[in-house]
């Protein structure tokens, strides 16, 4: 290829146009007359799906972000970022959508479980990490988001973030500062929100001022995906691409007009700039085009057995042992063993929902590892309680008559419905769909209309009950449904829908009936499905989607009742609640911090027969645990991934110890959290109200208890910080200390977490901040030491409005070391004698 200014002279306008606008969901636009290669992106923060929603190539699930953060190991996570370059490679993709670095503000954020922490310096340490990981081959490339301030999905396309500058650039700012110092990601996704005003895609501010101007960073600035607002206030302020394609705003005969009438003062030069971050992202990626061609093939040859080893260890080294009171864990695989819990034997809980989903190579439940751990494989089981959003899981447990040898229900893709077609009418597509989330937005086929993408599929399986039951089907749908069992019409998800939450709000609500079936009989399943353009409510949303599901109807108070007897009868109970990613995903927030429907019930019942239980929790972020004072067992699992049983089942039986730590302050309730009264979009503003006080900065400052504390995890041995040393210039800060594992069984990894806090402010500030941390491995009995070097200025400033720069102030400060923010064993102090002002990366 040849340099890019070069490039750009020898482009026409039009051509530069093009390039500075996605040609579809995942493609940049290619010049072939001057060698210049579409480029494919894909998503996202914990694996690569490739260029697919339906049909897509099984992927690598990781563990989701707090559950990675919550390693507090940079050197693991780097190697997860090498894992997802390799990952994209297979997926024929050149950037990878992710990581995400917002901001915890609150336990209710859709895509809290995405993001890593509550604190800015975690968080970018973390993202640092995985970018230089997918970097380190040089020629895959990551991408930060979202930029910036887009903690919530409530009106997130138009929500207004009302927000201080000093919370700005110590909180929000700060992670993708850390990241872009330490690791120069090549790309970075703004957001959807407007931050005082200003939609953060066209914020001169943000894009020019800070990106390029004060941390001089030269990476491509890309739109979140429908993201863009206007055309000539983005492309002069510094939005490099508009995402996805075909564009809105980037048209090529809107951009002649605006040149030729000098409408917006819109000038060619500012065409030129933004088409030059393109071609420095394809230089970059193509390596100067000696790796051209892309090998665009996807395949799910990375799913080996070094890849899930991988997984299985990044999972259970952010496991976080909460609770281990009576030393119950690690169990005995020689005891007798019972699970119970809805997330036992869940398929959905291997990450939260939204751009984070992906079809997994494929998914170790709890129940499954644990079964394969004890001795003997003996294992009793019972659900507990439901605990479903909506009901899924009904392909995975159908027949065909496509093909006999996989289990899901046989697809046939038509042109016209069922009623308007010729008898003998042969399908225009065929399939066998294995699972019951059925993404058709990008389903495409030469029969089908490209303008107006309308097509049916008629889904035909059996599905054969163990257990003669009454059971429930149901679905929700973008598009429109019609449910048969054995030809009888059940459900109408066609005639009379309304509009729900499903597909980001542009789907109907589910619809669900109940049916008596017999054990041991085939009851044949037909759904006839019409594209997501045949629906009434969200008519103009491309190729649709279905989630279909059922399950056996159960009595709640009698299925907590057996559990109990179950409970009992065992010496090893094992509960496993939480979440799944219906209820924490993409496109809306959580309501509240409580479990799904009866599980507080099941779990002081089960706490209640047998006091030994190992709760094992399921979540992206905090949930309200009203049993907790009478819970002696306590581990958060998080969404670990495609080995997240196995990685839980290492943890309870002590293959694993753990030392995961909290990412994020664990509330014993929402209305303890700093955000709760501004967490909502209310007029179109929402309200940073809390200020820099996010998280653990909150609660400390006000003295104010929490379940668990910021940084807070249990080992199944126990450390020893002492010999603190503490020396500081006008420059920099040097600490060391000694460490050891006073246990005498378990080699264990222990975090060492530093936070630094000013004595005397003469502004309001936290009592103190995370400013580094390590993670140290030691034998029983064994000591190490080990030692930081702070960048002064970095470690003890704080941003003044008034100055509109940072300023290390002359006072007194302390160096807190411990084990977590609330319990610090060791505390230094040194001084600063002058203020200083300043402004820089």
């Amino acid at each position: 290829m040849l340099p890019v200014d070069q490039l750009v002279e020898q482009l026409t306008t039009e051509e530069k146009v093009s390039l500075i606008a996605a040609v579809d969901f995942w493609h940049t636009a290619k010049i072939d007359r001057l060698g210049i290669p579409s480029i494919q992106v894909s998503d996202g923060p914990n694996g690569v799906r490739g260029s697919r929603f339906s049909g897509g190539t099984p992927s690598a699930c990781f563990p989701n972000g707090t559950c990675i953060a919550s390693t507090f190991d940079a050197e693991l996570v780097e190697k997860a970022g090498e894992l997802m370059a390799i990952e994209a490679k297979h997926k024929g993709a050149q950037v990878i959508l992710g990581p995400t670095l917002n901001i915890q503000r609150s336990p209710l954020g859709g895509r809290g479980f995405e993001s890593f922490s509550e604190d800015p310096y975690l968080s970018g340490i973390i993202a640092a990490s995985i970018v230089s990981g997918i970097q380190k081959s040089g020629d895959l490339a990551a991408t930060v988001k979202h930029f910036v301030c887009n903690e919530l999905e409530h009106e997130r396309f138009s929500s207004n973030s009302v927000v201080s500058e000093r919370a700005l650039r110590e909180i929000y700012l700060e992670p993708f500062r850390l990241a872009i110092k330490l690791a120069n990601p090549k790309c970075l996704i703004t957001s959807y929100n407007k931050i005082n005003g200003i939609h953060n895609s066209e914020s001169r501010k943000l894009l020019h001022d800070i990106l390029r101007e004060e941390w001089k960073w030269d990476g491509l600035i890309m739109s979140d995906w429908t993201g863009t607002y206007s055309c000539v206030d983005a492309l002069k302020n510094g939005l490099d691409i508009e995402f996805p394609g075909p564009t809105k705003f980037r048209r090529w005969e809107v951009i002649k007009h605006l040149l030729m009438s000098k409408e917006g003062n819109l000038k060619e030069t500012d065409i030129d700039e933004r088409c030059k971050q393109v071609l420095k992202l394809v230089e970059y990626v193509s390596g100067n085009g000696t790796k051209l061609p892309f090998d665009r093939r996807e395949d799910t040859k990375n799913n080996t057995s070094e890849t899930s080893s991988f997984l299985r260890k990044i999972a259970a080294d952010g496991i976080v042992l909460l609770k281990n009171d009576k030393n119950i864990l690690p169990l005995s695989k020689e005891k007798s063993t019972v699970v119970i819990g809805p997330n036992s034997n869940a398929l959905n809980t291997f990450s939260g929902g939204g751009s984070a989903f992906l079809r997994p190579y494929y998914v170790i439940t709890p129940l499954e590892a644990i079964k394969n751990k004890v001795s003997g494989g003996k294992v009793d089981f019972t659900v507990g309680c439901h605990t479903f959003k909506t009901l899924s899981g009904l392909f995975e447990q159908m027949s065909n008559n496509l093909d006999s040898s996989k289990r899901g229900i046989g697809a046939r893709f038509y042109t016209k419905p069922k009623k308007e077609r010729a008898g003998n009418e042969r399908p225009i597509d065929e399939c066998v769909i294995k699972e019951s989330f059925i993404n058709l937005a990008d389903y495409s086929n030469p029969a089908v209309d490209e303008q107006t993408k309308i097509f049916y599929v008629d889904f035909e399986g059996y599905f054969e009950p163990l257990e003669t039951a009454d059971y429930q089907f149901g679905f929700e749908v973008v598009g429109t449904a019609m449910l048969y069992i054995d030809e009888k019409l059940l459900i109408d998800n066609k005639n009379h829908q309304t509009k729900g939450a499903f597909c980001f709000g542009s789907g109907a609500v589910e619809k669900t009936t109940e049916v008596h079936l017999e054990a041991g009989k085939k009851y044949k399943i037909t759904i006839e499905f019409g594209s997501g353009f045949t629906s009434p409510v969200a008519p103009n949303f491309t190729g649709g989607e279905l989630q279909a599901g059922v399950t056996k109807v159960i009595d709640d108070e009698k299925e907590i009742e057996y559990a109990v007897e179950l409970a009992k009868s065992h010496d090893n109970v094992i509960l496993c609640i939480g979440l799944n990613n219906e209820w924490e995903s993409e496109g809306y927030d959580r309501e509240d911090m409580m479990l799904p429907r009866k599980t507080n019930d099941l779990v002081a019942a089960v706490i209640g027969a047998n006091p030994n239980t190992v709760v094992v929790n399921q979540s992206g972020s905090p949930v309200e645990m009203p049993w907790l004072q009478s819970c002696s067992t306590l581990v958060q699992a998080w969404y670990g991934g495609n080995e997240l049983g196995n990685a839980i089942a290492d943890v309870l039986f002590g293959d694993v110890v753990p030392s995961g730590k909290l990412s994020l302050s664990w509330p014993f309730k929402n209305e303890d959290n700093p955000a709760f009264l501004n967490f909502h979009t209310e007029k179109g503003r929402v309200l940073y109200g809390e200020d820099v006080f996010v998280g653990y900065r909150y609660y400390e400052k006000l003295q104010r208890r929490v379940a668990f504390p910021y940084g807070f995890g249990l080992s199944y041995t126990t450390f020893k910080f002492e010999n603190l040393k503490v020396d500081a210039d006008d420059k920099k800060i040097d600490v060391s200390l000694k460490v050891s594992n006073t246990g005498d069984k378990y080699t264990g990894k222990e975090v060492i977490q530093l936070y630094v806090g000013a004595i005397n402010p003469s502004i309001i500030r936290p009592v103190k901040e995370l400013k580094a941390f390590a993670k140290a491995e030691l034998k029983p009995g064994e000591t190490t030491s080990v030692s930081f070097s702070l960048d002064l200025k970095r470690a003890c400033s704080y941003f003044d409005e008034y100055q509109n720069k940072w300023c290390l102030e002359a006072d007194k400060y302390q160096i807190h070391v411990g084990s977590s923010s609330d319990d610090i064993d060791l505390i230094g102090e040194f001084e600063v004698t002058n203020t200083v002002y300043w402004l820089e990366l």
